[in-house]
């Protein structure tokens, strides 16, 4: 999808921005003698930037509004290396919550919703975009935070909660809760938003079944916003994303080159309209495609497709290449199975072994069932994995997201 003429100004509005105030960024461009791009191709010369530039730029580096404008900053989720500081100014939180209010509307949520948030608050962008996209929709916030599920499901019954904001991880954990305690008669929910992290169409359908509600998955990430940038609509063909403040590509991870709509790549995000920290072609580092062709639910706003992973996913074991989604894809086809999985690699006795742990019911023979996992996810990926099944509620469950793959090879 090739970036607008209107979007372009936007963009070269951003880079005058970046290069007056001498920030980080801006300072990175003026170096490369950029003040502004006239035509499509000269956009995709622009130089990347990535999350080691946002390290180096710590704490207030990428501060490009004065700083009496700035009324709040975020930081990354991530618990390694020096943290992303993303300093917003009055227009960027209502931005933000303009585009959560689209969000929630597109997935049929009104004023007259009570929605439940149990994503964390503080420097996380989570819980207090849930929060502000909500309190623009003008809908009723019981802003819970992560942790205290007896609270949790206490509030969700007496508060008549219709919308569930979470994490898939935690949904899962509720739904099971709900089902351990036999008070699904006594919840209300309708719809589940949930952002966060990727998860199978196996869990999806458990948590939608589960707790018999309509699931949203929602984009987002902190160095843009956060959660809000996008959504899936009734119809479920991907994530509209809202193009009058972001301009998204998809490219080749390994050459850096733009892909054509429909095919897989890294996803890389301009914001067009952000003052407190603009970013001009960020790589993300997740992988999904642009979806051609308008949606059938008739609107304007381009669809991104589910994200598939990350280009920093991928397992190297035993020489070949494997990332988390192939393994989800064989798990998917067990129906005796759970949606629940852990992938555990080690080096043992000089050599890499991956370990699969998968949960069942105890009335199927979890020693054929092992067996037959192994060898389907063998032919997928090339070696034959040590499979584990354990008992239904064996493997941790989160209030946040879930370890689903645990590499202990350089511990």
């Amino acid at each position: 999808m090739q970036i607008s003429q209107q979007q372009l100004d936007l963009v070269n509005d951003r880079i005058r921005a970046l290069v007056e105030a001498g920030s980080f960024y801006g300072k990175k461009l003026a170096e490369a003698g950029i003040t502004h791009v006239e035509t499509p191709e000269d956009f995709t010369k622009l130089p990347f930037s990535e999350k080691k530039d946002l390290r180096d730029a710590y704490p207030l580096g990428l501060m490009t509004a004065p700083e009496e404008e700035i009324v709040r900053i975020h930081s990354s989720s991530g618990t390694t290396g020096t943290p992303v500081i993303i300093p917003y100014t009055a227009k960027d939180v209502d931005d933000w919550a303009i585009m959560f209010k689209r969000c929630y509307e597109t997935a049929g949520i009104t004023n007259m919703d009570r929605i439940q948030i149990t994503p964390g608050y503080g420097l996380w962008t989570a819980g207090i975009g849930f929060q502000n996209g909500a309190e623009k929709l003008g809908a009723m916030v019981i802003p819970m935070g992560p942790g205290n599920t007896d609270k949790q499901l206490q509030m969700m019954q007496d508060m008549k909660s219709t919308v569930l904001c979470s994490t898939s991880s935690y949904a899962l954990l509720l739904a099971e809760e709900i089902e351990k305690r036999g008070i699904k008669d006594n919840i209300h929910l309708k719809k589940g938003v949930i952002g966060s992290e990727r998860w199978s169409d196996k869990m999806r359908k458990h948590i939608s079944e589960s707790l018999g509600i309509e699931l949203y998955d929602i984009y987002g990430l902190t160095e843009i916003y956060g959660p809000g940038i996008g959504i899936n609509c009734e119809y479920n063909e991907g994530m509209h994303y809202w193009d009058d403040f972001l301009y998204i590509e998809v490219i080749d991870p390994k050459t850096g080159e733009p892909v054509p709509d429909g095919e897989m790549g890294e996803i890389v995000i301009t914001t067009l309209v952000k003052e407190g920290a603009p970013l001009i072609r960020y790589r993300t580092h997740d992988l999904s495609r642009i979806i051609p062709g308008k949606c059938k639910c008739g609107r304007c706003y381009p669809r991104l497709d589910t994200i598939m992973g990350r280009t920093d996913d991928m397992m190297k074991i035993k020489g070949v290449n494997v990332f988390p989604s192939q393994i989800e894809e064989v798990l998917a086809n067990f129906s005796e199975i759970n949606s629940e999985y852990q992938i555990r690699i080690s080096h043992l006795d000089g050599k890499d072994t991956m370990r699969i742990y998968v949960e069942s019911t105890g009335d199927v023979d979890f020693d054929s069932l092992s067996k037959r996992i192994a060898e389907k996810v063998k032919s997928r990926i090339g070696f034959t994995p040590i499979v584990k099944v354990v008992e239904v509620g064996v493997l941790p469950r989160s209030m946040k997201k879930t370890a689903r793959v645990i590499d202990e090879r350089f511990d």
